[in-house]
């Protein structure tokens, strides 16, 4: 997307601009082949079934390779072996329909149609071995009375049919990134950026399914029964995560230099590392290593639930969570004094509460520091109900308390929300002014419609409040248009702004015959001889006409 490629707004569409899937025009008069093939395969018709397929297929496909890892845990597949047989013939049932159906459609496909036979051409392709690969080892089981579990491992090719995916994306990488150092190629993949495509993408779901595999293995390995099964897998899995994370972390530290404000080979670097997102990266390893080296000094294995903290990762890349600390930062001194106000409340209730219940539950309220439990549930509007009073001043101070700290408590939520709402209408405001400038040439070229396309997708911004919003941008710059700083000749090279600089001229000529004595007007016209007869002529229509 870094070509300089202009588009004119008229022949643009929204959906176009951010790329909304639209119902795909495909029409019913096709040859059969044809209509399959553009409604199934065709990567160009938008709106069609292509994407949708690849991307089921391809979370299949990771499920097959952790079904295939369970198969291996005999007290997971012993219990479940009829749901793993099932699971199986499901998945080499839709791996041998997409086979067949591209084996089908094969001359159709831009990769083969102009081979002399393109079903052979195919069949012979990387991709299509692959895909038979997947599916053989099943039929050689069920049709040769032989033995053939050594040929389980085949299976694992099954993984491989995502390069049908990441091949493409590759591709468009190289093209994007062609005469650019291998630095900034990596810096493309890991940060965001015009030069990722879809290979950033890619890499960053990932990490995130990384991300989620590593923290779900962290909380079933706190169930005693599970992770005495699973024990060496959780180990291998952990260690596995943990290098990911490392590798990732260590080049966002080496591309960080590429991105602005962090220049230099050790400051930029260095001011990387301090970032918040480059501290949970750290934060995440960090538990493995320590308990790695220095075990038999001290026991670490309490440091194993901070690798929960991994979760933190996600918030990379959400734009929500960008906005919410922006507000926070915003309304911080508003915030903090609404939490003294609590904290002077809690310490209240909770020095009342032993006040009054200390000699009636000597056991519950036996200081002020347990009381504070207390008097933040009783605020907070929670009641558990393991601590109540049970004197009459205890219940009453109970019930005024509570009632107050329904109002108390709702104070910070109700900045969050009211500043919230505000974050997200002056960013659209900005959003709005920044469209002028774009619409200023009456075009839109590469870089912008990245720029709108992200701006919409973090806003969530839908088709029709973008379509309104370039319609209101495109009213108000027409109506605002300086006629009087443009040259002539640029006004007349655009007939919509011709119009609307001849529809102006004629307005003030209707101001001016309003405005000028008719008398005095045309003795002062015929003394100098100003006027030619037609233009003294057209004055007379235009005045008449008022």
């Amino acid at each position: 997307m870094n070509k300089k490629v202009g588009v004119s707004l008229q022949d643009l569409a929204v959906e176009d601009i951010l790329e909304v899937k639209t119902e795909a025009n495909i029409s019913n008069q096709l040859p059969m082949r044809k209509w399959l093939y553009a409604w199934l395969l065709d990567p160009h018709i938008p709106g069609n079934y292509q994407k949708g397929i690849d991307k089921w297929i391809g979370i299949l496909i990771v499920v097959n390779l952790f079904s295939l890892v369970f198969e291996h845990v005999p007290a997971v597949y012993e219990a479940n072996k009829n749901l793993f047989h099932y699971f199986d013939i499901f998945s080499v049932g839709v791996f041998t329909i997409e086979y067949f159906v591209r084996f089908y459609l094969a001359p159709e496909d831009e990769d083969f149609q102009h081979r002399k036979n393109p079903r052979l051409s195919y069949v012979t392709s990387p991709f299509a071995i692959v895909d038979f690969l997947a599916v053989a080892p099943f039929y050689l089981q069920a049709f040769i009375p032989v033995d053939l579990r050594v040929l389980r491992f085949l299976r694992l090719l099954r993984i491989l049919k995502l390069f049908r995916v990441i091949v493409p994306a590759y591709h468009e990488f190289v093209g994007l990134n062609r005469g650019r150092s291998f630095r900034q190629k990596m810096h493309a993949v890991v940060f965001t950026s015009p030069y990722g495509g879809k290979m950033h993408d890619f890499f960053q779901t990932f990490i995130g399914i990384w991300v989620l595999i590593s923290v779900f293995a962290v909380v079933m390995e706190s169930v005693h029964s599970v992770s005495y099964i699973l024990n060496v897998e959780f180990v291998i899995l952990d260690a596995v995560a943990v290098a990911i994370f490392s590798m990732e972390y260590c080049m966002r530290l080496y591309c960080c230099v590429e991105e602005p404000g962090f220049k230099g080979a050790v400051s930029g670097r260095f001011k990387q590392a301090k970032t918040a997102s480059t501290v949970v990266d750290f934060l995440a390893i960090l538990p493995f290593f320590l308990e790695v080296f220095l075990h038999h000094l001290i026991d670490l294995r309490f440091l194993r639930v901070f690798r929960l903290a991994r979760l933190l990762k996600l918030t990379r890349g959400s734009d929500a969570t960008a906005t919410l600390s922006r507000v926070i930062a915003r309304e911080w001194p508003v915030i903090a004094a609404a939490g003294f106000i609590m904290l002077l409340l809690v310490m209240l209730t909770a020095s009342l509460g032993y006040l009054f219940e200390h000699e009636a539950q000597p056991d519950k309220f036996d200081n002020i520091p347990n009381s504070i439990y207390w008097a933040v549930i009783t605020l907070a509007s929670v009641g558990y109900g393991d601590i109540s009073p049970v004197t009459l001043p205890g219940r009453v101070m109970t019930i005024v308390l509570a009632l107050i700290g329904i109002g108390i408590f709702a104070i910070p939520a109700a900045l969050l929300s009211s500043a919230f709402s505000d974050e997200l209408i002056k960013e659209r405001n900005a959003l709005k002014a920044k469209m002028h400038d774009i619409l200023a040439d009456g075009q839109i070229d590469a870089e912008e419609l990245v720029f709108i396309r992200a701006e919409a997708k973090r806003l969530h911004l839908s088709a029709a409040e973008i379509n309104q919003l370039l319609k209101q941008v495109q009213d108000e710059r027409d109506t605002k248009t300086d006629f009087t700083a443009m040259p002539i000749h640029s006004i007349a090279a655009k007939p919509d702004l011709a119009v609307e600089h001849y529809k102006n001229l004629l307005g003030q000529i209707r101001q001016l015959t309003l405005l000028t004595d008719p008398v005095e007007f045309d003795e002062v016209a015929k003394a100098k001889d100003s006027l030619t007869r037609t233009e003294a002529a057209l004055w007379s229509q235009i005045r008449n006409q008022n």
